[in-house]
């Protein structure tokens, strides 16, 4: 099989080919501009190469409801040109294949399950802390949607004592995309977090926030297995400041070893790595091409 694959994020587009292993065959990127220009790229790459079907895994918001009229646009970006953009059907005017259509961040979970850190498990939390921050749920073996899709990164939190950034989200201000996604960092310490050294305050205040979101996560949805990616979270350091941040939150109530003994293996670094958007992706297209939804 021959399936294409498109992680659209809002910095970046990554398109490529694979197959139903789960194998990248190739790939190319370039940056995300305006939609005609963008899309342009996007159907160059795939015009010759023959594709049963294509998975889009797109930033968002975005419409997934197949029911309504917007079915495949994204919505209520504040990405200059893509507000209400028919993203997928653009892509279906082009091609006359399957099409996969879900988040970029639902897609990552769906790779990571399918392929990655929470294979053969029903169900993962799939975080990308960035420039932005996302949540995919993937829940009783298939991938959650229901009014909208999940904004996770869009949840209220407390705020760290020693703060005093006020945030920058356009909508919400100081939820947890506004105070702890790669922006944030850098407006608060005036230098981005690749250049902060490995005990720099920071990234105990940002374990802090990120802590509070997983412990969320597994108060409501009960995951199986919490997967930790985007930029952020190269900073490995991070990984057992959050851990310690959830036990501390959780204080014992939840009485599952994975959170009391073996919480190392339980939230995790995307099995993945970089290649979790786009392997998910084109799960999204090897679904669609078999008929699932």
């Amino acid at each position: 099989m021959r399936i294409g694959a498109i992680e659209a994020g809002g910095t970046k587009f990554v398109c490529g080919i694979g197959n139903e292993q789960g194998t990248i065959e190739d790939r190319v990127s370039f940056p995300t501009e305006q939609p005609e220009k963008t899309l342009a790229q996007v159907i160059a790459y795939f015009q010759d190469k023959q594709v049963e079907a294509i998975g889009i895994g797109s930033f968002g918001p975005i419409n997934i409801d197949p029911a309504s009229p917007e079915y495949g646009h994204v919505t209520t970006t504040p990405k200059p040109g893509w507000s209400n953009y028919p993203f997928l059907g653009k892509m279906k005017e082009a091609f006359d294949v399957p099409f996969g259509w879900d988040t970029d961040v639902n897609a990552a979970a769906l790779g990571e399950a399918t392929w990655g850190a929470a294979k053969g498990l029903d169900s993962c939390v799939y975080y990308t802390i960035g420039t932005g921050v996302g949540v995919g749920v993937y829940a009783e073996g298939k991938l959650v949607h229901g009014l909208v899709h999940p904004e996770g990164g869009h949840i209220l939190t407390r705020r760290h004592p020693d703060d005093t950034y006020e945030g920058f989200c356009p909508y919400h201000g100081d939820c947890l995309e506004g105070i702890a996604a790669g922006p944030a960092i850098e407006r608060r310490w005036k230098v981005k977090g690749s250049e902060l050294p490995a005990d720099h305050p920071a990234w105990a205040m940002e374990a802090f926030y990120i802590g509070q979101a997983v412990a969320g996560a597994i108060l409501m949805l009960s995951p199986k297995r919490v997967i930790l990616g985007g930029g952020v979270m190269h900073q490995m350091q991070l990984f057992p400041l959050v851990r310690a941040e959830v036990q501390n939150n959780l204080r014992g109530y939840v009485s599952a070893s994975a959170v009391l003994a073996d919480i190392d293996t339980y939230i995790v670094p995307p099995g993945l790595g970089d290649n979790a958007g786009l392997s998910g992706s084109l799960a999204l297209g090897l679904n669609a091409l078999q008929g699932r939804g």
